[in-house]
Parts: structure tokens; C-alpha cells; sequence
């Protein structure tokens, strides 16, 4: 059995002892060092080389996020944090798990499972771990992490045709759902790959694969119908960057 060399990342020591007693359990996890910051874990990583961390988000000085933005390579990554807010930004950078605290063991044993099955898939394809591109853009191929009140879900972007802004909060279209996410529409704008997502508005970015229709609109404007019929207006200065790049 392949053993995971680990180091457990989280500024309470409390913390990290207790997932330490709770991990003796799972003889894949293989715990080398521990860190109490992000400053030592990136030392660490770097001259461990683990093949797994857990990590909390919320550290002082330095934020599990902004800590994984300095490495050069990036271990597999399990988030282990008091916060629910940060899942769909953990998912984003391809973060193999996210466990609230305190840690439940069902769901410790769901992350580890999902680490020995990611394992096997890069044995069987024999690739390495390469770095993982934290702000890449994010594709129509790509799937997030979405938390709607009580219930989530694993959304592939194709399947999203526009997300409407909505106060502070952005409404994600897909199916027959309307989610709500506690996100600026300019968040999302910044990480979507903009050759599949066009920023219509103030209001709405539009999936450009989902588009049926595109016909004249008041004051120079555009307006697009997507295929399930429902319209969306471009405003005047966005339709001139949609003509410019779709015109022959």
C-alpha cells in the first residue's frame, strides 16, 4: 500500500494534533511534519516534498490560498477549515476535498478515498503531479463547487448558460435551477474563460455556446436569445466588443 507522506498545515495546535490522533487510524496517511503558518509551510513543502497537506484557510499573516500561490508545485490538497464559506474558491484550485471542523471521520474517510482514487488515475495515465495553475481561466469543461443554502452542488460550466447578478449575491443559471452564491459578478468574470462567458452588463454574463439568436436593440444595443428562449440585452458599449470580435 502506497503511503502518503503528510503534513498538516493550521495555525491551533490543537487542531493539528487532533486531526494528527484521528489520521493514526488511516495507515495510508503517512504524517511527516506539521506547520503553524503559511510562511512555515511553504519551508516545509519545499523541503519535504509531501505528496499530500491539509490545510486550514484562515492563518495569520498569510491564507491557505495565498500561501498555495507561492509554491512552484502544489501536493494534493485537502482544506480543513471552521468555514464554509471558501468551498467553491477551494474547488477552483482543484482542492481534493473540503472538510468543516470539527472533522467528521465519515467525511475525513470520503477525502482520503477520493486521494487513493486520484492516485490510481495518475498510475494508470503515468503522469506526475505538475503545478497547478491557481488564477487559470476556467473552461466550459471545468466544474465548480456551488453551496446554495443547504444543499450543493458539482456544476459543470457548460451547463451554466448565464449568471445574473442579484444585490450581493450572483443567481447561477443551469437546468431548472436559479443558485444563489455570496459572489460579485465581476469575480466571476475575472476567472471565466472569456472566450466561452461574455459580459452582456452591468447584470448578466452570458455562455456563448448557449447563444440561438442575436438581433438589433434600442440605442445600438443587442439583443441575444439563448436556446431556452429566454433574452438577454447587450448593452450599447459591450455590443460593439461582441460585434468586433464576431463580425466577418
Amino acid at each position: 500500500m502506497k503511503q502518503f507522506k503528510t503534513i498538516l498545515i493550521d495555525d491551533e495546535r490543537l487542531a493539528r494534533e487532533d486531526l494528527k490522533r484521528i489520521l493514526i487510524d488511516y495507515p495510508e496517511i503517512e504524517v511527516i511534519d506539521q506547520a503553524k503558518n503559511g510562511i512555515e509551510g511553504i519551508e516545509k513543502i519545499k523541503a519535504l516534498q509531501p505528496d499530500l497537506i491539509f490545510l486550514d484557510v484562515n492563518m495569520p499573516g498569510m491564507t491557505g490560498f495565498e500561501m498555495l500561490r507561492q509554491l512552484p508545485e502544489i501536493p494534493h490538497v485537502i482544506f480543513v477549515t471552521a468555514y464554509d464559506e471558501y468551498a467553491l474558491k477551494a474547488f477552483e484550485v482543484d482542492a481534493l476535498d473540503y472538510i468543516l471542523k470539527p472533522v467528521d471521520t465519515a467525511r475525513l474517510s470520503e477525502a482520503i478515498e477520493k486521494l487513493m482514487q486520484k492516485n490510481n488515475e495518475d498510475f494508470e495515465s503515468d503522469s506526475t503531479q505538475e503545478a497547478i495553475p491557481i488564477e487559470r481561466k476556467l473552461t466550459q469543461e471545468d466544474k465548480v463547487f456551488i453551496k446554495d443554502g443547504e444543499k450543493c452542488y458539482f456544476v459543470t460550466l457548460k451547463d451554466v448558460r448565464m449568471l445574473e447578478s442579484d444585490g450581493n449575491y450572483v443567481k447561477i443559471h443551469f437546468d431548472k435551477n436559479r443558485l444563489l452564491t455570496l459572489r460579485s459578478l465581476n469575480s466571476f468574470e475575472d476567472r471565466l474563460d472569456p472566450e466561452c462567458f461574455f459580459r452582456a452588463n452591468r447584470k448578466f454574463i452570458i455562455n456563448l455556446n448557449w447563444v440561438d439568436k442575436v438581433e438589433n436593440w434600442f440605442n445600438g444595443g443587442l439583443q441575444v436569445e439563448l436556446r431556452t428562449g429566454e433574452k438577454v440585452e447587450i448593452s450599447r458599449r459591450q455590443a460593439i466588443r461582441f460585434k468586433d470580435r464576431f463580425s466577418l
